[in-house]
């Protein structure tokens, strides 16, 4: 019979520390991303602006959801959507990070865990999974549609694989429902998964396939395009040597 014991159970207090630990993350990949900003390197200003402006969307939209299970599980109004489309424009390490934060804001939202490693698995890999949207561009010829529906469907793929595992601590915890057989917890984690997971992934898909059939999806991506050149037309460019030398001689 599997036993939990091994894995220190978190207190109130404890749940507190990893909020404040969370606050502490997120200003310090601020800090970081903003350096990054200021030095010209990985991320240039307008990918911080738009990441800003997808995350703060996806977390609003967070917010609208139908909850038909109890201790966490939601079906939200696409929350995802406007961190995969960040994700599918920017690539996988810069959709990861935000995905991370996203899930880091959802922690503080409504803060409660079992184990920090549930912590570890429900809000920093099942939300990383989103940087799989990165690769989505990559898929050979494929139509943009098709490109993604099969993203976000890797993304939800992995993020079930995640949340299964904490599920299995959850249930292994008689925290959801007392005396269960131990030897089916895999089991009903898997079907409490199964009742919200895939219905809020196919609401993103069908959302996502609204946006691309209306061009919409495409509209955006080009503002990002353009705002990302115009911001590389103005910084600074470097003399050549050429030009150094003639202003010497």
């Amino acid at each position: 019979m599997f036993q939990c014991s091994s894995i220190l159970a978190v207190s109130e207090k404890a749940t507190n520390v990893v909020t404040w630990i969370s606050l502490g993350a997120i200003a310090l990949l601020v800090i970081i991303l903003a350096a990054t900003c200021i030095k010209g390197k990985r991320f240039s200003t307008t990918e911080i602006a738009y990441a800003g402006v997808c995350l703060a969307a996806s977390f609003a939209l967070s917010f609208i959801k139908v909850s038909p299970v109890q201790f966490g599980g939601s079906i939200t109004l696409a929350s995802f959507v406007p961190v995969l489309i960040y994700a599918y424009k920017t690539g996988p390490i810069k959709g990861t990070l935000a995905g991370i934060i996203l899930g880091l804001f959802n922690f503080i939202s409504d803060p409660y865990i079992l184990t920090p490693m549930t912590f570890v698995l429900d809000y920093l890999l099942a939300f990383a999974s989103i940087g799989l949207m990165g690769f989505a561009p990559k898929f050979g010829k494929l139509p943009v549609m098709a490109k993604v529906s099969i993203g976000t469907v890797l993304v939800y793929v992995a993020r079930f694989i995640f949340h299964l595992l904490s599920g299995f601590i959850f249930f292994a915890e008689d925290s959801i429902w007392v005396d269960l057989p131990q030897s089916n917890m895999f089991v009903y984690s898997f079907i409490y998964q199964c009742v919200y997971l895939p219905a809020d992934c196919a609401i993103c898909v069908a959302v996502l396939i609204i946006l691309v059939k209306t061009k919409v999806f495409d509209k955006l991506l080009e503002l990002m395009n353009k705002k990302k050149k115009a911001d590389a037309q103005t910084e600074p460019q470097p003399e050549s040597v050429e030009e150094s030398e003639t202003t010497e001689n």
